[in-house]
């Protein structure tokens, strides 16, 4: 009997630790001095540089999907003259729930979200130099 608590406790941990709440990661400031035109440059970069597909492009707004292995994470990259911002709009096989009104993701899916997001800052910083 004690096994099987100590085991029904060890597992549900391990769920959970697969998972953690789900946050867009802070704004991107844009440096000043910058045309649409390198800030659009600079985020693709940050993008198609981590393997996600670009699947959609309107003003201000970029679709984008990644795929790795049979984990599907899908974002919208927004942006304005001051910022860039990512935001979660679907996944497949990264444990999304919604428990008590609060979201929860994978915890990967952070990772894989707070990459591009450096990578854009580093991107407009570099092209801000020129």
């Amino acid at each position: 009997m004690l096994l099987s608590v100590f085991s029904l406790f060890a597992f549900s941990g391990a769920v959970q630790a697969r998972q953690a709440p789900l946050a867009d990661p802070a704004p991107v400031s844009i440096p000043a001095g910058l045309t649409p035109e390198q800030v659009v440059k600079d985020i693709k970069r940050a993008l198609i540089g981590r393997g996600w597909t670009i699947t959609a492009e309107r003003a201000g707004e970029i679709d984008t999907t990644l795929y790795l292995r049979d984990h599907v994470a899908i974002v919208r990259v927004t942006w304005d003259a001051q910022t860039i911002r990512i935001a979660y709009v679907d996944s497949k096989n990264l444990d999304y729930k919604v428990r008590n009104g609060k979201t929860y993701i994978h915890p990967n899916y952070l990772g894989w979200v707070s990459n591009i997001a450096k990578d854009m800052g580093t991107n407009l910083q570099l092209s801000a130099l020129d």
